[in-house]
């Protein structure tokens, strides 16, 4: 008797411990917000840490390109881990939207701080950092004032001036998406052509080689977004490139964002939703700005002292969902133009 009580004792503390055990691992998980980013892992982690400094909760976070993840959120449904989905450019976040990868927020604090223009009509997703794809010119030349804005570049007095990147970047499509929402297709269509008979060299695979390329001389012009020059400029600030804000008379520059929107199965919500809510707090929109050299969407943090030196501008504040909305009509239409 002595010796079976004890068994049948232990038998029920260990029966009793496994239907605990999803009580503590939901307790555990509280404690935590799980990230799917394609920012790259050395940009988002200190602004993490700080949340985890300040809250206790931790940041797990899992990267990879846009596209990838937006498949592992689809094929994982009800069973994935990721509460948070973060990204660059708003057609990957109106892309997640489309997918029903991502569901709508309702926080106060979010729809006060971001701008409309930055974040989806529906409060599905918002922009945290403004990344302005803007005019860059080599300083040695060409003046500023022969400039004016994106579509001054199709005409013909920039033959063999202009460099671009190729029409495979989602930047690009968003660019020419937000010219087709400006502008009407066939307007924008008439843009790109220009753009393609005013090439100085073939397209190039990046932002940076095609500033590297400017730099050098093998043409006068190009588009570009600004942090890859502020990159640039760092390392090398006696290059002759300068930024050229376009349209200022007009709609204004072209923007773009990085942004996070909430999964749709979310599995730590209070707290995904208290990650997104900090992001647009002061500290953390220095964080995000400085980083990357990119902009902060609020007015209670400044960018870099680089950014801050090429002064202020007009942005184009046409609501960024049409970068997602027209990205397969912008891809067709550069198609039609030869833009390769």
């Amino acid at each position: 008797m002595n010796q079976f009580f004890p068994r049948r004792s232990r038998a029920f503390l260990l029966a009793g411990l496994l239907c605990l055990a999803p009580f503590f691992a939901v307790l555990q998980a509280g404690e935590q917000v799980v990230v799917y980013s394609s920012r790259n892992e050395h940009l988002i982690k200190p602004i993490f840490e700080a949340f985890q400094q300040e809250t206790g909760v931790e940041v797990v976070t899992h990267t990879d390109k846009a596209g990838p993840l937006l498949q592992r959120l689809k094929a994982e449904g009800r069973r994935g881990q990721a509460d948070i989905f973060m990204t660059v450019d708003a057609g990957n976040l109106w892309q997640a939207k489309n997918m029903k990868v991502i569901k709508p927020i309702q926080s106060e604090l979010l729809d006060a701080k971001i701008p409309a223009h930055l974040r989806d009509p529906d409060h599905t997703w918002f922009g945290f950092s403004i990344r302005a794809r803007t005019i860059v010119y080599n300083t040695n030349k060409i003046k500023p004032e022969q400039l004016a804005g994106y579509a001054d570049l199709a005409d013909p007095k920039w033959k063999n001036q202009l460099l671009l990147r190729t029409s495979k970047k989602v930047y690009n499509q968003s660019l020419v998406a937000m010219l087709i929402a400006e502008h009407g297709a066939e307007k924008a269509q008439q843009i790109v052509e220009g753009w393609v008979a005013n090439l100085a060299q073939p397209v190039y695979s990046s932002d940076t080689k095609l500033l590297e390329a400017l730099a050098e001389g093998a043409g006068s012009v190009g588009i570009v977004n600004t942090y890859y020059l502020g990159r640039l400029l760092k390392k090398n600030p006696d290059l002759p490139l300068a930024v050229f804000w376009p349209d200022q008379k007009g709609s204004g520059v072209h923007i773009n964002i990085s942004g996070a929107a909430l999964t749709a199965h979310p599995k730590n919500e209070a707290n995904a939703l208290r990650l997104m809510e900090w992001m647009a707090g002061p500290k953390a929109q220095a964080m995000l700005a400085q980083g990357n050299m990119e902009y902060p969407v609020t007015d209670e943090a400044k960018p870099a002292p680089e950014v801050i030196a090429w002064g202020t501008f007009k942005q184009n504040e046409l609501n960024l969902t049409k970068a997602g909305e027209l990205q397969a009509d912008a891809i067709r239409l550069m198609d039609r133009a030869g833009y390769r």
